[in-house]
């Protein structure tokens, strides 16, 4: 299998190999040969933080376990793209051999919205997302709490993903709607 051309011309230097030596000490487990680009941030609580090897996460990527019992994990040679945030209060969990985009915002949780208090003061709401193996999200994706998308889909850039996505299905738009089937 050739890789894609990214992974095909990845080339490790030394400052790579000490950011993986540096985040190997920080999070809950960090694999070998993870690609940690520029300006990559590991926040909060990174113990909560799981990275399977062969991952790169290029530049401008946001990893926040939100709180001590948050948790994200992302399985092996899965590429995230420039800028993109992932943002755990429960759990976020993304299979292996995933292309995440550009500009990919992932969280699971949102606020309560009563008009009786302030917002600010209301708690948040929390339900995991869940992301299969060989998934592919197009750039400017946002998906939401309680998610889950299954193996092999396909999430069409600048959508709004705020329901599950069955195997192997191409969902886009706001929100997103099934538009094809993986052949």
């Amino acid at each position: 299998m050739e890789a894609n051309q990214f992974r095909k011309f990845l080339k490790f230097n030394f400052k790579h190999y000490f950011r993986l030596f540096w985040q190997k000490q920080r999070l809950g487990f960090c694999g070998d040969r993870v690609f940690f680009d520029d300006n990559v941030e590991l926040m909060r609580f990174p113990k909560g933080i799981r990275i399977a090897g062969q991952v790169a996460l290029k530049e401008g990527v946001r990893i926040c376990a939100c709180n001590p019992t948050a948790s994200v994990s992302i399985g092996e040679n899965t590429t995230i793209g420039y800028h993109t945030f992932i943002f755990a209060s429960e759990q976020i969990t993304i299979g292996k051999n995933c292309l995440i985009a550009p500009f990919v915002y992932l969280v699971d949780s949102d606020h309560e919205i009563n008009r009786m208090s302030l917002i600010n003061q209301q708690p948040n709401k929390t339900a995991p997302i869940i992301i299969g193996d060989d998934v592919w999200l197009g750039s400017n994706v946002t998906v939401l709490k309680g998610v889950r998308i299954g193996d092999g889909a396909v999430v069409g850039a600048n959508s709004l993903v705020n329901a599950d996505v069955e195997p192997y299905t191409i969902v886009g738009g706001v929100p997103a709607k099934v538009i094809g089937k993986r052949e």
